[in-house]
Formats: C-alpha cells, sequence, structure tokens
C-alpha cells in the first residue's frame, strides 16, 4: 500500500529562506508542499483551512509572531505539527517554543536537507531538538526551576501589578491604560488568585517577596 505524502506548509517572511525550504520540501518525494505564507495573520489562516501534517514555521514575521501562532493553534487543538526553523537561538526562546507547543526546533544555519528530515520525523510523531541548542535549553530548564516560585503574570497583570505598587487606585489604573473598569478588577482578582492573597498592600509585599517587583 502507497503511503500519501507528508503536507507541509512553510511560513516565513525572508524570500531566499523561504524558496529554499519550498524547493527541497518539493524535491523529496516524502513530502508534498500545499502552500506557503509570508505573514503571521496569512500562515495562521493557511493553517487553520488547509491542516497541512507538518508547519515549518519562522518566530519572527509580520503580523503575528510565532509563538502568537502556536498558542493559537494549540487554544484551537489544530493537530498540525510545528517545526520552529529561527535564527533565535537562545534557550529561553527554544523552551518558550517548546512550551507553546511546537514539537521540532532548528536553527537557520541548518541544511536544507536536515530541515527535510526533521519534518519526516515530527510527523511520525517524534521530536527534533538540534545538538548546538540543547545546552542553553537545558540551561532555561534549570533557570525556569530555580524560579518555580514565581508565578506566571500576563504583560498586563505585570503592568496593574506595579501600578498598584506605586499606589494607584483601581479607577486610576483603569484611566492610565486605558482599560474599563471591571477589566482592571478581573486583573486584581487573577494577580490575588497567583500570588495566594486577599487584598493590594498583602500582593505587594508577597510580589516583592517573589522578586516581581524591583
Amino acid at each position: 500500500m502507497t503511503t500519501a505524502p507528508i503536507s507541509v506548509l512553510v511560513a516565513d517572511d525572508h524570500p531566499l529562506f523561504r524558496d529554499g525550504i519550498v524547493r527541497a520540501v518539493r524535491e523529496r518525494a516524502a513530502l508534498s508542499l500545499v502552500g506557503e505564507a509570508t505573514g503571521g495573520r496569512e500562515a495562521l489562516a493557511m493553517i487553520q483551512e488547509l491542516v497541512p501534517d507538518v508547519v515549518v514555521l519562522d518566530l519572527r514575521m509580520p503580523d503575528l509572531d510565532g509563538l502568537q501562532i502556536l498558542e493559537a493553534l494549540r487554544r484551537d487543538g489544530t493537530p498540525s505539527k510545528v517545526l520552529v526553523v529561527s535564527a533565535f537561538t537562545e534557550g529561553s526562546v527554544v523552551h518558550s517554543v517548546l512550551s507553546a507547543g511546537a514539537v521540532g526546533y532548528l536553527p537557520k544555519s541548518a541544511e536544507r536537507s536536515e530541515v527535510c528530515d526533521a519534518i519526516e520525523t515530527v510527523a511520525r510523531g517524534g521530536s527534533v531538538l538540534s545538538p548546538e541548542l540543547q545546552a542553553g535549553l537545558i540551561d532555561a530548564v534549570r533557570e525556569q526551576g530555580a524560579a518555580s516560585d514565581r508565578p506566571w503574570l500576563t504583560d498586563r497583570e505585570a503592568e496593574v501589578l506595579v501600578l498598584i505598587a506605586e499606589g494607584l487606585s483601581a479607577p486610576a489604573i483603569a484611566t492610565r491604560l486605558q482599560l474599563a473598569p471591571g477589566t482592571v478588577k478581573t486583573h486584581l482578582s487573577h494577580l490575588y488568585e497567583k500570588l495566594g492573597v486577599s487584598d493590594r498592600a498583602a500582593c505587594v509585599a508577597e510580589a516583592m517577596r517573589r522578586g516581581l517587583l524591583e
């Protein structure tokens, strides 16, 4: 019985790199190119429409970045496997990408044949991480473990926390951040829950204890 080729979508705003990956995919019999995207929103729309087996995804793109795309795919339960190929090789970045749902990460210095091999590996249910990225990832995981006492805050929650520490009231915070008062109250509720406190003073004190406020 003939096995169907692996459907692949390539999303990268750099034309030379994208064209190189596209050519390599087309030249490999086990792979079938179903689309290519040059921007984040275009990539997300194509993935949701075509549901390719594997997406080769850049991190830095117009409109939406790779992490935002990964978060959207995970939220929607899209089954496509994502292989990130990026110039960003810092351990913290790799850790964030894998935590967001990518199953492979290669640097852009990888050979085109290596990228195609990785596509086949992740399509079969495996995972891929370039050896040169492994040490940085291990360091990032260690740092994450050392910071496990620090709750993860959204950017907006962090902004609200700083303004609480400055002594602003909820209405004043709403004005400063141009948010509805109810939205600020929701952020405050989330902060209290994450920090395990019940009032503003305790929130600030606990945040300082955990190193969330400088």
